[in-house]
């Protein structure tokens, strides 16, 4: 009777794929791979062939037979020497070539030491069979899966710092004026640092933001033209409205308050925006 030739594929036992769009690289859970299996190898992924931590091929997409030496030995020889089992020990490691996101988020400090929050965007790949190879070799792997939440791990530092290199030289109303210079020096860093592990950078996303709510709220009224002073009073009439406290239409002018005579109050504020 004919050998059932053992498939080896990406595919669990009920059909799903194992490579989702988190999954960068797969490492097939079986290392009795014999000689004349075949490895299937999907369209947007990448298979490397490994024995004993030696890389004998590479594979792009298509169906293969899996040429082994473990042939030659057998009988009294394999029996005597290696207990029946055969010396070579075979892996297959996938590699998702699909664009895949990376997504970082920290903080930065601007030049006032007011604390900026910021979260980056990255869509990257696996280009080729050489940035495939220079993966497998370069990025450490911990079970049967590296996850795109573990190239997070190794690309935030590298963000962290080409963000800080600009945000803590900027005041921090002038963070955004400087978006275009923070984006492009964190795709050249990026860049640099994913191509050792055979990433190539596709696009850059990013937002820095004041992590205080009172900042984002005093910024955002001093886009309407206000001075600083006029925006923390309008900020502070906003407040007092929301807490139904009445003088604040007073404190938006930065006018007294008069109690007990609203008349003299009226007409004071209306001699106010009379002068506006």
């Amino acid at each position: 009777m004919p050998q059932i030739r053992q498939v080896i594929s990406t595919l669990s036992n009920d059909g799903k794929e194992i490579m989702g769009p988190d999954v960068l690289v797969y490492h097939y859970p079986d290392n009795s791979i014999l000689n004349g299996s075949l490895l299937t190898v999907e369209s947007n992924h990448f298979a490397v062939l490994k024995s004993r931590g030696a890389i004998l091929n590479v594979y792009e997409t298509g169906q293969y037979v899996i040429q082994t030496p473990d042939r030659p030995i057998i009988g009294a020889f394999q029996q005597a020497f290696f207990g029946g089992q055969s010396p070579w020990q075979y892996e297959v490691i996938y590699i998702n070539r699909a664009k895949l996101i990376l997504e970082v988020s920290g903080v930065a400090y601007s030049k006032e030491m007011a604390e900026m929050g910021y979260h980056v965007s990255c869509y990257v790949h696996v280009d080729s069979k050489e940035d495939a190879l220079k993966l497998v070799q370069h990025m450490p792997m911990s079970g049967h899966y590296v996850s795109m939440k573990e190239v997070n791990w190794y690309a935030g530092p590298v963000i962290e710092q080409s963000i800080n290199k600009i945000v803590q030289l900027t005041e921090l109303e002038r963070v955004n004026e400087r978006m275009p210079e923070i984006l492009e020096l964190v795709k050249e860093h990026l860049q640099e640092f994913l191509s050792v592990y055979g990433l190539t950078l596709n696009d850059v996303k990013a937002l820095v933001y004041p992590r205080d709510e009172r900042m984002k709220e005093l910024i955002a009224l001093r886009a309407f033209g206000l001075s600083e002073i006029d925006a923390v009073r309008y900020y502070t009439a906003m407040i007092m409205a929301q807490k139904g406290v009445i003088s604040a239409p007073n404190m938006a002018i930065g006018e007294p308050f008069f109690i007990g005579n609203p008349q003299v109050a009226a007409d004071r504020i209306t001699q106010v925006e009379s002068k506006h």
